[in-house]
C-alpha cells in the first residue's frame, strides 16, 4: 500500500538515504579511537564495537557491548542488536527509518563511547 501510494521512486531514495546513514555512521566510528569498525560498510547495516585501548580478551570485550547495548535499549537511545561477524561479537545498526537524521547518529556514537568508558569504570 505504502509503494502504491508514495511511489518507487520515493522509496528509492529513502533507501538511498539510509545507505548514506550508514556510510555517515561507518566514518564516525572509523574517526573515535575506541570504536572499532569490524567490516567494510556498503549498504544501511554497520557492524561494530567499543574496543577500548588497554586489551580485553574477546569474552569481556563481548559482555562489554552486550551491557552497551541492552543500556542503549533501556534508554531509549537505540534499538540496536548484536551479531558475529568473521568470529567478531559486535554491535549491528540497520537504518531503516525514513527519521533518522545524522545528529541521530553522532547520539549514538557519543552514548556507546560514553557508556562504554562508564561501564569500564564500574560507575
Amino acid at each position: 500500500m505504502a509503494l502504491k501510494e508514495h511511489g518507487v521512486e520515493k522509496f528509492g531514495r529513502l533507501i538511498d538515504q539510509n545507505i548514506a546513514q550508514g556510510r555517515y555512521l561507518s566514518e564516525l566510528i572509523v574517526s573515535e579511537q575506541r570504536l572499532e569498525l569490524v567490516v567494510p560498510t556498503n549498504i544501511n547495516i554497520v557492524c561494530f564495537r567499543y574496543r577500548p585501548e588497554n586489551e580485553m580478551e574477546e569474552e569481556a570485550l563481548k559482555a562489554l557491548n552486550i551491557e552497551i547495548m541492552l543500556q542503549l535499549q533501556e534508554a531509549g537511545i537505540a534499538a540496536l542488536s548484536d551479531t558475529t561477524v568473521q568470529g567478531v561479537h559486535c554491535l549491528r545498526v540497520a537504518i531503516c527509518n525514513h527519521r533518522t537524521r545524522r545528529d541521530d547518529l553522532d547520539l549514538l556514537v557519543k552514548e556507546v563511547v560514553r557508556l562504554g568508558d562508564q561501564i569500564l569504570r564500574g560507575s
